[in-house]
C-alpha cells in the first residue's frame, strides 16, 4: 500500500551515451527529457562528470512521487539531496528507502 499522501509521477532512469535529452540542468550537470512525454513515464537521465547528484542517483533507477507535505514525506529517511526549487511552483528532494532513491515533489 502507498504511503498516504503520495501519488506515483514518473521512474528516473540513468543512461549513458543518449544525445536526444533536450533539458539541460546545468546546476546539477544533468540532461534530462520530459517524462509527461514518455507512454509509462520514463525519466531519462544522463550525468555528466562532476555532477553533484549522490552516486546512488547516477548509477540506479529511482521512483518519483508528488506529495502534499515534503517535509513530512520525507520524516525518517536518510536525505540524499535537500529540497530546493526545481522550478517555478515545484519543490524536489531525494531520499533513499531500503537502498532505493526515491525523489519527493511538491507542487506550490
Amino acid at each position: 500500500m502507498l504511503k498516504e499522501g503520495l501519488r506515483f509521477s514518473h521512474i528516473g532512469v540513468p543512461t549513458q551515451g543518449r544525445t536526444d535529452l533536450p533539458t539541460y540542468l546545468e546546476g546539477a550537470k544533468v540532461h534530462i527529457n520530459d517524462f509527461n512525454d514518455e507512454p509509462f513515464s520514463v525519466e531519462w537521465l544522463q550525468f555528466e562528470e562532476g555532477s553533484c547528484f549522490p552516486e546512488i542517483l547516477q548509477k540506479q533507477a529511482h521512483v518519483a512521487y508528488e506529495c502534499d507535505n515534503l517535509e513530512e514525506a520525507m520524516k525518517g529517511y536518510k536525505v540524499l539531496v535537500e529540497p530546493f526549487v526545481a522550478m517555478p511552483g515545484l519543490k524536489v528532494a531525494f531520499i533513499e528507502a531500503n537502498g532505493l532513491g526515491v525523489e519527493l515533489m511538491e507542487r506550490f
